[in-house]
């Protein structure tokens, strides 16, 4: 819709909302627009296109994002800036009831909850306006918008992604079963974390692994440096397979719990102070050199623990290779690890899931969230560190 032309008379513009489809919605949706460019125009102190001195920033053309209301739901073309985020203040400063709607909707749907008992539940809440007809756009969108999600066109180039697998119980027919769903995060050339893929898996077996990153690629990534997991067997040989000349970081944080399960309880503690000392080293001459004095050290007392570090050692210890990163961004997974928590937060309210789908739906949904709250700020990487690793890729 186009209402930008501040010369139209305001019975002009009135009759234009009264030909959409649904005038009321159409003028909330012109008026949070104003109000965006309003917002923006004060943050940077400077009009669109405008030339002062007093400019602290620019534009950067528009994102869009879905903003759910009782009126109905709408996509906004919200503004961008070169540098920094933008959040319109009417999305951060949403009410109570508006943000419980859009929950309740969502909860209840993922439960196959009928949208008559949706409409109770939101009346709970005191939200009296909703109506079957809404209830079934925002839950049929959502569908939409999470589909579009998980195959929505990727970068050609992730410098890293943490691969890490979620377990939930899942009905499956008459059956409950724990379902691996495996979630990748990647890092853009910019140095922004990115939800790439949210993966349903009836198993974790080479097999499955290579189908997903065969899809990542099929969405346009074709080029990774390095892949930060667990040492699942599947998994790692999937990655050396499907990302030729990438290399593989093997989580240090679950190499160090299997290397700690085979030491007797009295001495873990004293044995794991050493054992981390490996991965705090300042460089990776002098990591090896303390791994290969602490296996001397201790491989009679715990010959099968050594066994496992002596063999492991090597995949644990290749962000070093990456020394211009913070290695403790890029040295294990507990990325994931963080955000695998604040999604069984969430579906510990639901417990067991009526189908396939309906999870998906949901922590798709939640990911999405976290995808824009990145996008929009700061970097997590620094991205002169990229191009300059990326330099030297190409030098090589």
């Amino acid at each position: 819709m186009a209402y930008q032309n501040s010369t139209v008379s305001l019975e002009q513009m009135l009759l234009q909302f009264m030909s959409e489809q649904d005038p009321m919605l159409s003028m909330l949706q012109w008026l949070c627009n104003q109000m965006m460019e309003a917002e923006l125009s004060a943050k940077i102190k400077a009009q669109k296109s405008e030339r002062t001195d007093q400019r602290t920033g620019y534009r950067s053309g528009y994102r869009v994002r879905r903003f759910d209301t009782r009126m109905g739901t709408m996509y906004l073309f919200v503004p961008k800036l070169r540098k920094g985020g933008y959040v319109p203040f009417f999305v951060t400063e949403k009410s109570r009831s508006e943000t419980a709607l859009i929950q309740v909707i969502q909860e209840a749907y993922v439960q196959g909850v009928s949208t008559r008992k949706i409409r109770k539940l939101a009346s709970s809440l005191g939200i009296e306006s909703i109506s079957r007809g809404q209830v079934s756009q925002i839950t049929r969108e959502l569908n939409e918008q999470v589909e579009a999600f998980r195959n929505r066109l990727l970068q050609k180039t992730y410098p890293v992604l943490w691969v890490d697998a979620l377990y939930e119980k899942i009905r499956d027919g008459h059956r409950v079963v724990n379902m691996a769903v495996q979630v990748v995060i990647g890092i853009d050339k910019d140095g922004k974390r990115n939800i790439l893929a949210v993966q349903p898996m009836h198993e974790e077996s080479e097999s499955t692994y290579k189908d997903l990153f065969e899809h990542l690629k099929s969405r346009g990534l074709q080029d990774v440096w390095l892949v930060v997991s667990d040492a699942h067997k599947g998994l790692a040989k999937a990655i050396k397979e499907s990302f030729v000349g990438c290399s593989w970081q093997r989580c240090k944080v679950h190499f160090m719990r299997n290397i700690l399960a085979r030491i007797p309880s009295r001495e873990k503690e004293t044995f794991a102070s050493r054992l981390k000392q490996i991965w705090l080293q300042p460089d990776y001459q002098t990591a090896t050199t303390y791994a290969e004095t602490l296996m001397e050290e201790y491989e009679d007392r715990y010959p099968s623990a050594i066994q496992i570090l002596e063999t492991g050692l090597e995949d644990s210890l290749q962000f070093y290779h990456f020394e211009q990163m913070d290695h403790r961004n890029i040295s294990s997974t507990n990325i994931l690890e963080r955000l695998n928590r604040e999604i069984r937060r969430r579906t510990n309210v639901v417990g067991i899931f009526p189908n396939q789908d309906s999870y998906i739906r949901l922590v798709t949904s939640y990911l999405m969230e976290y995808h824009e709250d990145w996008s929009t700020g700061r970097s997590y990487i620094n991205p002169k560190i990229l191009q300059e690793i990326q330099e030297q890729r190409k030098a090589a």
